[in-house]
């Protein structure tokens, strides 16, 4: 009996801090602000794809009302026959599929995505993607701000 409660109570004997550490790590970084909800509905805007690219897409510019962000998270629709135009990109950048279907391209491959596939995208790749089929496709992007934004 003794042997069950040795290792309970040398975990028990722990300086409180050193539990504390365990559960609860320090921030990387002092917080930059105060953690918030956005609504999507808050952030729709119908506009044409961006980098040049074709048709109609609808916007949901989530971070851009966030202060102090040091990232641009968005979800964007591409409608039927639209596309985001090839553009050279300056950090690491993330298109998750929600739904419907596209075709991604990185420094000339192209490749179909479908939901649930995500494009991991590095700083110094020329990309883009373009709507397929007839559903619209629905995009999740995400990547970091050189600066933390005002």
């Amino acid at each position: 009996m003794i042997r069950l409660f040795l290792p309970l109570a040398l975990i028990a004997a722990l300086p409180f801090s050193v539990q504390a550490q365990e559960r609860h790590p320090e921030p990387a970084s002092p917080p930059a602000g105060k953690g918030m909800v956005v609504r999507e509905a808050d952030t729709m805007v119908r506009q044409p794809p961006p980098h040049n690219g074709t048709g109609m897409s609808t916007a949901y510019r989530i971070s851009d009302g966030v202060p102090n962000r040091a990232m641009e998270f968005r979800k964007r629709v591409l409608h039927p026959g639209a596309s985001i135009g090839l553009h050279v990109i300056a950090h690491d950048e993330v298109y998750h599929v929600l739904s419907g279907e596209g075709d991604v391209t990185s420094d000339g491959v192209t490749t179909r995505v479908r939901a649930g596939d995500t494009a991991y995208l590095y700083d110094g790749n020329n990309v883009g993607i373009r709507q397929v089929g007839e559903q619209d496709l629905v995009l999740i992007i995400a990547y970091p701000l050189a600066e933390r934004a005002k």
